[in-house]
């Protein structure tokens, strides 16, 4: 495994949140380009070091993000508005999958679950911006 690699499996085995191959980048500037970065990834990827899923995001568009196998499985809340990964925790929907396999004949060996919508803080910052806009409609 090449430098490149180790350092890129480094990171994303102390990652607390999905990364991306451009906040990968940015934490191994000076040791390799981008496209050693994404070069890393896949290969990564394909020895079973890592796993990704693709997320549409409004603001940022469809993006990969990594994450490792080493760490247990998790499952992960992305925020519209700030951009932040919440972790979910782990993976729950173990007994339907099981059910699942049953009841169409099929072996499941991955999946991947996220959710999107607004984080705890956001919620709140956006409630405060609604009720002071109905107040500020209501006094003019």
């Amino acid at each position: 495994m090449t430098k490149a690699r180790k350092a890129t499996k480094l990171f994303l085995d102390k990652a607390e949140k999905p990364l991306s191959a451009l906040d990968l980048g940015e934490q191994l500037e000076g040791l390799c380009d981008l496209a050693t970065v994404y070069r890393s990834l896949h290969y990564l990827e394909k020895q079973g070091f890592a796993e990704s899923f693709v997320l549409h995001c409004s603001a940022h568009g469809t993006e990969r993000y990594y994450v490792s196998r080493e760490a247990p499985h998790r499952h992960w809340f992305h925020c519209e508005r700030c951009h932040r990964f919440v972790d979910l925790g782990a993976c729950r929907i173990e007994p339907l999958l099981k059910s699942m396999e049953s009841d169409a004949g099929v072996l499941i060996q991955h999946h991947a679950l996220y959710a999107t919508g607004l984080c705890e803080a956001c919620s709140k910052e956006l409630g405060s911006l609604v009720a002071e806009k109905d107040r500020c409609g209501e006094e003019g």
